[in-house]
């Protein structure tokens, strides 16, 4: 899939790292590093804008590196950039440790995932069809 981009970043454009690799990394383009303290939160520039075919998502998620060794994390995970999205592309980045951790340019901070997406039309009906499952919520197959 061709997707249109603006690299406004001074980092080379993303790429998958593996044949079979499912998201792309995206890097912090910063002019300084940022120091972001335990439970902190902070929107961390790309530098990338895309322009997604209709039907299409970019999901952002957090890479499992930085959370298992640092507590890093997406606030907002998966983050969703809509095909009508133009703007640059920004990572809402958290700190869950108890350690001040520095994000510095060129730091992979995210990975991006693009999805196909349907739209949804609204069927109103008076009754659903019975399942197994049926109205049992969270937890309920672990019981």
């Amino acid at each position: 899939m061709k997707i249109r981009v603006i690299n406004n970043s001074k980092h080379a454009l993303p790429t998958h790292q593996t044949p079979q690799a499912a998201a792309i990394d995206l890097v912090a383009n910063l002019a300084e590093s940022i120091t972001l303290a335990p439970l902190e939160r902070t929107l961390v520039p790309t530098g990338l804008h895309i322009a997604l075919p209709e039907g299409y998502e970019a999901q952002l998620r957090p890479r499992s590196g930085l959370a298992l060794k640092h507590g890093i994390s997406l606030v907002n995970t998966p983050a969703t950039i809509d095909a009508d999205y133009r703007g640059e592309i920004g990572v809402i980045v958290i700190n869950f440790s108890n350690e001040p951790f520095i994000i510095k340019d060129g730091e992979r901070i995210a990975q991006m995932v693009v999805a196909k997406c349907e739209r949804i039309e609204w069927e109103l009906v008076e009754a659903l069809d019975e399942t197994e499952r049926g109205h049992g919520g969270f937890g309920h197959t672990g019981r």
